[in-house]
């Protein structure tokens, strides 16, 4: 007769697990409620977020003498472009408490050399978003939408037209949608935030031994092409933002390879102090951190 396990028994294997999701429950919770207070935050000043962001066509447009008007093509875009304005900003305003309950949650899983070694990251991650966003931002959007305008025709009266003197001259203006207009900055500010995120991603999966700074040295080739193929997939087809990308893109890559080989350095000189590594090893240790790639 099979003997029935003591209720006390299951309790004591399952009480970890139910903490933990009850944990990751509570951390979620509270991550969603920053998020949607921050959203409705942004919903109520939508109108100034919206006119921030129209700052570099406005500008561009102004170098041309033009005024700078967006339309509406549908009764509901008003409300959609605010949605969205609010769905980016309510990310971007909640992202600190976003990470910080990621943060609490997984700390207690880390031991003490793990959490030195994943809080910079952690940092280091917003900052590099944000400074990818702000270069989208200020300097390739405006790049891009001047040369975006550069493609309109303005007629002049009098011109003689398909041979009729004095028929209508033609002007081929924008007259952009605001949803549009929003959907194309959005996708430079992301793409070039993601795009920011190269160095972290490299120098974290160097610190674990995933990557190694003579693999990426001699992956370079294979790199430029994928950059090549990722500035053509999230970039508008135009050769100014594609190489403006590639450029940015490929200078972080070369960063990361910088980064890896010191966090390699340190790696070897945390080794020799604690007498696991001597001279002649070196070189061993380095030909296994390329094994590891």
């Amino acid at each position: 007769m099979t003997r029935p396990t003591p209720q006390n028994d299951i309790d004591d294997k399952s009480a970890p697990l139910i903490e933990h999701l009850a944990e990751l429950r509570s951390r979620l919770i509270k991550a969603v409620l920053a998020f949607v207070v921050a959203m409705v935050a942004c919903f109520t000043i939508a109108t100034p977020i919206f006119n921030f962001l129209t700052a570099p066509l406005c500008s561009a447009l102004a170098d041309r003498g033009q005024d700078c008007d967006l339309i509406f093509i549908s009764p509901q875009e008003g409300f959609f472009v605010a949605i969205k304005v609010s769905l980016l900003g309510g990310f971007m305003l909640a992202f600190p408490v976003i990470a910080g309950q990621l943060w609490r949650f997984v700390a207690p899983g880390l031991y003490r050399s793990e959490k030195n070694a994943f809080l910079p990251f952690l940092i280091a991650s917003p900052f590099m978003f944000f400074l990818g966003a702000s270069f989208a931002f200020y300097v390739v959007t405006p790049l891009a939408y001047n040369f975006f305008l550069g493609f309109q025709q303005f007629g002049s009266a009098g011109e003689a037209v398909d041979g009729v003197q004095g028929a209508a001259p033609l002007s081929v203006v924008f007259q952009g949608s605001a949803q549009e207009y929003l959907n194309l900055t959005i996708k430079f500010i992301v793409a070039f935030g993601m795009c920011f995120q190269l160095p972290v991603l490299l120098t974290l999966m160097g610190k674990a031994g995933l990557v190694s700074a003579e693999g990426l040295k001699a992956g370079r080739k294979w790199a430029i092409v994928g950059i090549l193929t990722l500035a053509a997939l999230v970039t508008p087809p135009d050769v100014i933002t594609q190489v403006i990308l590639f450029v940015v893109v490929y200078g972080l890559y070369e960063i990361s390879i910088f980064l890896v080989a010191a966090v390699e350095k340190k790696r070897r000189e945390e080794l020799r102090r604690e007498g696991l590594l001597d001279d002649e090893d070196d070189e061993v240790f380095a030909d296994e951190l390329e094994g590891e790639k």
